[in-house]
């Protein structure tokens, strides 16, 4: 057997994983920004076809108005679109601004991370109150 170290990669468990990556708000973010665009990609064909029907007439309005968004599920599943769409906006600026050359250090990618953690924590309640009350 070898006595040099081998350089190969380790298999971590999923809690070794989340262990390390869930101190970092680098880390958060970048799961987060993946996690909203998934949820965003998923949903907008409900949001599609409820902007459609309420487009098609004056009753197609009224159904979505008083029997879709009527529904409380309904209404929490358009919230998590739009959470959805708020993180992933904030975090692709974020990244925009990193590729052009603005917080791309260790320490400035932290912050950045953090004011985008922040802002779309902001965001996304005041989303909240809008759609659910």
């Amino acid at each position: 057997m070898p006595a040099v170290k081998s350089n190969r990669p380790v298999n971590l468990s999923m809690g070794q994983v989340l262990a390390v990556n869930l101190r970092s708000p680098v880390a958060i973010a970048s799961i987060l920004h993946r996690l909203s665009g998934v949820i965003v990609f998923l949903l907008v064909a409900v949001l599609l076809w409820i902007l459609d029907k309420s487009l098609s007439s004056p009753e197609g309005f009224d159904y979505v108005k008083n029997v879709v968004f009527g529904n409380i599920i309904v209404r929490f599943v358009v919230w998590v679109f739009v959470a959805g769409l708020i993180f992933h906006f904030i975090a692709g600026i974020k990244h925009l601004l990193a590729d052009i050359g603005f917080a791309e250090e260790l320490q400035s990618g932290r912050i950045a991370a953090t004011v985008s953690l922040i802002l779309s924590a902001i965001g996304i309640v005041a989303a909240f109150v809008w759609i659910m009350f």
